[in-house]
């Protein structure tokens, strides 16, 4: 049993609230880890990736991936779906002429993704198919298949977004396809 995995057996919660375990993982995890799991040519093919797929269809893709959470949004005890809901906002993804962003963001230290899409392609897509891309995409980063967990939730996402607004004689690139590491 690891000192992290001991601790929180001896004291599992703060003051009711607070997980101990997850604050103490989060702490405990230098920020350079997201550069160990993502390396620069990962993210580097997220981002070509990204830009291949909004080529074929009028959505947005932005793919953020986080280490360890701020103090601040700890104490909150922020969830990994608040927190996407948080940089949803804050890059605009709900800001898209045509209501077709997407967010695939991933938590390492909770190994957790989320996918929030805006209201005009959620309105066409069940969340469970996107629960699926989640899933899937868990699954590959289980194995140690980063990069190709990855790959596979955009281009499924791609798919999705060329069914439903497929490229159009405007086709402008509203936002930015290089991956986020935060």
């Amino acid at each position: 049993m690891g000192v992290v995995a001991a601790l929180a057996a001896a004291a599992p919660r703060v003051g009711g609230d607070l997980n101990l375990t997850r604050v103490l993982k989060h702490l405990l995890l230098p920020g350079w880890f997201v550069q160990r799991v993502f390396a620069r040519d990962d993210l580097a093919a997220i981002g070509a990736t990204i830009g291949a797929s909004e080529k074929a269809h009028r959505g947005e893709l932005r793919f953020v991936v986080e280490g360890p959470l701020s103090i601040t949004q700890l104490w909150r005890d922020a969830s990994p779906r608040a927190r996407a809901v948080e940089l949803f906002s804050q890059l605009g993804v709900w800001d898209t002429e045509e209501n077709s962003g997407i967010l695939i963001y991933v938590q390492l230290v909770d190994h957790r993704v989320e996918i929030l899409a805006d209201r005009g392609i959620a309105a066409r897509v069940p969340q469970a198919e996107w629960d699926a891309i989640c899933r899937d995409m868990e699954a590959g980063f289980r194995a140690g298949a980063w990069r190709q967990g990855a790959l596979r939730a955009v281009a499924r996402a791609g798919e999705l977004l060329v069914a439903h607004f497929p490229a159009g004689a405007r086709n402008p690139n509203e936002l930015p396809d290089k991956p986020i590491v935060l």
